[in-house]
């Protein structure tokens, strides 16, 4: 399989890669490295970047922010930062790019565990994870030409426990090829409409 991973150089992009890339090709788009370079919240640039790509059997997107801070003073701009760049973003890759998958492939989308498991200052974080579940499930029963959809949601990963230090009290960090296997799953096997969780 052609697989096209967006923010494949990141922590979680590295861990799908490195578990697909043992049997497919692949190809990482990212806003500044990459084979491909694109910015998710940009229409034209999704666009363009498609336009590059050709066809692929599988797209993966593992990118997107969202704002960290307490609830309390948070500014629906800051709010909004999580919905335009890891919801938006990674919708707009679905829908700008389902006539790039070949028949019967696939759409993976990354979500993570604040929707299911919160902690403080994660109410962006939660809010958008859900959002990203529900996406999913609601396009798969009408995703066309046999394409399937699913989202991982990963817990903390190992790789980024020192960056996120303090933010995940008592959470048990998962490993980056348990992350992988993940997405294995939802690129190499049936599952549609699914959201995939690890940790």
């Amino acid at each position: 399989m052609r697989i096209l991973i967006v923010g494949g150089n990141g922590t979680v992009g590295k861990a799908a890669a490195t578990e697909l890339g043992r049997r497919h090709d692949i190809v990482r788009a990212g806003r500044s490295s990459g084979d491909l370079t694109v910015d998710v919240m940009s229409v034209d640039s999704v666009k363009a970047m498609y336009a590059k790509l050709g066809k692929v059997d599988a797209i993966i997107t593992t990118v997107g922010h969202v704002h960290f801070g307490p609830v309390a003073t948070m500014t629906p701009e800051q709010f909004r930062k999580g919905l335009d760049d890891k919801l938006m973003g990674q919708v707009n890759i679905v829908l700008l790019g389902m006539n790039h998958v070949n028949d019967n492939g696939s759409f993976t989308l990354t979500s993570g565990i604040l929707d299911r498991d919160p902690v403080r200052q994660g109410a962006n974080a939660a809010a958008v994870n859900g959002a990203i579940g529900a996406f999913v499930k609601g396009a798969a029963i009408e995703m066309p030409r046999g394409l399937r959809i699913n989202a991982v949601s990963p817990g903390l990963l190992e790789d980024s426990a020192v960056k996120y230090d303090g933010f995940f009290p008592g959470h048990e960090p998962v490993s980056a090829a348990r992350v992988g296997l993940a997405y294995a799953k939802s690129v190499e096997g049936a599952l549609t409409g699914q959201v995939i969780c690890v940790g």
